[in-house]
C-alpha cells in the first residue's frame, strides 16, 4: 500500500484584511489598521457637491425638515388654494367684527387689521402647508420669487390662479357664515378702497413700490440661511405695516389675491386692475433692481 502524504496546512500570508461595504462587496482594510483608513477617508475630502436642490419659495426656504423639499405642483396648488381660502375668510370676519356691528374705534382699525393679517401670514408660512407650497399666498410674490430665480416660471400661472380662487372661495364661505352683513356697506366682503383724493395712478404707484421694496427684502433675505429662517416674521412685519399705514390712503392691498375675491363679489371691479396691475409690476420692477445690485439669480 502507498501512502500519500498529508498536504502541507495553508498559511494565510499577512495581506490586506477584506471587510464588506455597504453595497454587499468587500474593500480591503489597510494593513496600518483602521485608524489609517479613517484618516485616507478624512484626506480624501467630502463628495461631489451637488449643489443645493430647486428652491420653490418662501416657507420651503427655512430649512425646517426634510419634508420642506421640491414636490408635485398639484399638491402644492391645492395647498395655496386652501391657504389664500383661509385667509381671506379670516380677514372677512375680522373685517366684519371691525366695521360691522359695535366696531372698534375707527382710528385703530387699520392698526388692528394689520396686525390680524401680519400674524397670520407669518403663521401660515411656517404651518405645514406652508412649507408644502412655499406660502406665497399673493401672485406677486410668486412672479417676484420666478424674477429673482428662486422660483420656476412654469408654475407661477398655476400658482396664481389657484390663489385668485382661493381668494374667491374663502370670501364666499365667509358670506354663508356670516350671512347678509358681510355683503352690505361698511363691510362689502372686506373689499379694500382707496381715499376718493387718490387717483389710479397714485394708488398704483403705491401698490407697485411696496412690491419692490418687498422684492429686495425678499432677495436679501434669501441670500442667507440666517435670512431664510426669519423671512415669515419679516413678511408678517413687513405686511402688518403696509396695511396700517397705507390702508386709510390707498386701501394697502400689496395683493391682486387679497382684493380679488372680495372685489368680484362686492361687485367693486372699477379699480380692480390697479390691485393687480400695481403689485405685478413693484415685483418685475424689484427683481430687476435686485439683479442690478447681484441679489438675483439667473430666473429659471
Amino acid at each position: 500500500m502507498t501512502l500519500t502524504p498529508a498536504p502541507e496546512p495553508v498559511v494565510p500570508r499577512p495581506g490586506p484584511e477584506i471587510r464588506p461595504t455597504a453595497t454587499g462587496h468587500r474593500a480591503p482594510e489597510s494593513p496600518h489598521g483602521p485608524d489609517a483608513d479613517a484618516d485616507a477617508d478624512a484626506d480624501a475630502g467630502p463628495g461631489p457637491d451637488t449643489g443645493p436642490g430647486p428652491d420653490t419659495g418662501l416657507g420651503r426656504d427655512l430649512d425646517l425638515g426634510p419634508d420642506a423639499g421640491p414636490g408635485p405642483l398639484l399638491p402644492r396648488a391645492v395647498c395655496e388654494a386652501a391657504l389664500t381660502a383661509l385667509l381671506l375668510f379670516l380677514i372677512v370676519t375680522a373685517v366684519r367684527w371691525l366695521v360691522g356691528p359695535d366696531p372698534g374705534a375707527a382710528s385703530a382699525r387699520p392698526a388692528v387689521l394689520g396686525a390680524v393679517v401680519g400674524t397670520l401670514l407669518a403663521l401660515f408660512m411656517v404651518s405645514p402647508p406652508g412649507r408644502c407650497s412655499g406660502g406665497h399666498l399673493n401672485p406677486a410674490v410668486s412672479l417676484a420669487l420666478w424674477r429673482l430665480g428662486v422660483f420656476p416660471g412654469r408654475e407661477v400661472v398655476p400658482y396664481a390662479v389657484a390663489q385668485l380662487a382661493g381668494s374667491v372661495f374663502g370670501v364666499w364661505c365667509a358670506g354663508l357664515v356670516w350671512g347678509p352683513v358681510t355683503g352690505r356697506p361698511p363691510v362689502r366682503h372686506a373689499s379694500v378702497r382707496a381715499d376718493p383724493a387718490w387717483g389710479d395712478a397714485a394708488v398704483l404707484a403705491a401698490e407697485a413700490g411696496v412690491l419692490a421694496g418687498s422684492t429686495l427684502m425678499l432677495a436679501v433675505l434669501l441670500a442667507s440661511p440666517g435670512g431664510r429662517r426669519v423671512l415669515p416674521y419679516a413678511v408678517g412685519l413687513t405686511t402688518a405695516l403696509v396695511i396700517g399705514v397705507l390702508g386709510p390712503l390707498s386701501g394697502g392691498s400689496a395683493n391682486p389675491a387679497r382684493q380679488f375675491g372680495p372685489a368680484l363679489l362686492a361687485g367693486d371691479t372699477g379699480r380692480l386692475w390697479v390691485y393687480v396691475l400695481g403689485p405685478a409690476v413693484g415685483a418685475v420692477l424689484g427683481a430687476w433692481l435686485a439683479g442690478r445690485t447681484g441679489l438675483r439669480r439667473p430666473a429659471r
